[in-house]
């Protein structure tokens, strides 16, 4: 069993309450634009982090991470990207991929919207965290948590950091 704090969208800002919550977690992912590696290295400090680059990133980011990344999570195929849009509006780089090889979990960032919806057509959970820095038009600062637990996703929470 894991248990996951997703984020995405810092922008370079560290909010110190983030910590508290990402001590709680077994691992830590970041849906991109990171903005600093000291907003990186601060979380990879706390817990394992796994994350992938954002189009605000540079190239000390971009060296660091990926700008996908594809795993396992106990028996849960999970992919992570910036910029992949959701079910019905997948970004047209990724669209042939997901629909050829679909995965369990589907992440990305950028639109700093938060959503989670099923992708009843390809039978993934798509997940957007929102935007967690104080960058872009968000009002709130938001966040997911949730357990994988073999195949089983659950006790998925949003947690809410105030306004930017």
């Amino acid at each position: 069993m894991k248990k996951i704090l997703l984020l995405s969208d810092t922008h370079g800002y560290m909010d110190e309450r983030l910590l508290s919550y990402a001590a709680q977690a077994n691992e830590i992912w970041h849906a991109g634009d990171i903005g600093t590696t000291a907003v990186s290295d601060r979380l990879k400090e706390v817990k394992p982090l796994k994350a992938v680059y954002g189009n605000i990133d540079g190239a000390e980011i971009r060296k660091e991470f990926p700008l996908h990344q594809r795993f396992m999570c106990e028996e849960v195929d999970v992919w992570i990207t910036h910029i992949g849009g959701y079910p019905g509006k997948y970004s047209p780089a990724i669209r042939e991929e997901i629909r050829s090889n679909p995965p369990k979990i589907f992440i990305s960032g950028h639109s700093h919207i938060l959503k989670v919806m099923n992708d009843k057509k390809l039978g993934l959970l798509h997940m957007n965290p929102g935007a967690v820095g104080k960058q872009g038009f968000h009002q709130m600062r938001t966040m997911l948590r949730f357990t994988i637990d073999g195949k089983d996703i659950k006790d998925l929470e949003v947690i809410e950091l105030g306004k930017k």
